[in-house]
């Protein structure tokens, strides 16, 4: 099975969608913030701050 991949904007329910739906699949679920979070040991919230969107994003 290949992957499915949620995009959106902020607040509109990608990750709770996303957690049924690996669920049901029986799919692991990766949450790409928590992800970049354990990399940099920094909340996202802190590294968009700390580095402006545009170098966030790259």
């Amino acid at each position: 099975m290949r992957n499915i991949i949620l995009i959106g904007f902020m607040g509109t329910g990608k990750t709770a969608v996303g957690r049924r739906l690996a669920d049901r699949l029986g799919r692991p679920f990766v949450d790409t913030d928590r992800e970049i979070e354990n990399l940099f040991g920094k909340s996202v919230a802190q590294i968009f701050s700390r580095y402006g969107e545009v170098r966030f994003r790259s």
